[in-house]
């Protein structure tokens, strides 16, 4: 829910979770094909927070394509079925979360490449 003080309110005055909510309704409105959502919860509250990740795995679980690109590892585990660790601009490795370790990821992450869990590119 968006909360404003009325239906004449201005999206510059509300909070950002609120801004980021009416984002979020405007693009799913359009019924896409493809989100790409960078940092969507990045700044916003618990509440705003739990909200776009739900819409987002709302849109996901209507066949909508989903690209999330983040730095919250929290956020990544919890959203994505493959994660795509990037490291000096290249793509280290793509990972299916089933099978996913948090220290896969962080070697990833330094730039060291491992073959276990990995699909292929």
């Amino acid at each position: 829910m968006i909360k404003a003080s009325g239906i004449e309110a201005k999206a510059k005055d509300l909070s950002g979770g609120n801004q980021q909510k009416i984002i979020l309704a405007r693009e799913i409105s359009s019924s896409p094909r493809v989100i790409i959502a960078n940092q969507p919860t990045r700044g916003l509250d618990i509440g705003a927070t739990m909200y776009v990740r739900e819409k987002l795995i709302e849109q996901r679980d209507k066949g909508v394509s989903v690209l999330l690109i983040s730095a919250d590892l929290e956020e990544i585990l919890q959203l994505s079925d493959r994660i795509a660790v990037i490291y000096d601009g290249q793509i280290k490795g793509i990972l299916d979360n089933k099978n996913v370790s948090i220290e896969e990821i962080g070697l990833l992450m330094a730039g060291v490449e491992s073959g276990a869990g990995q699909c292929k590119k």
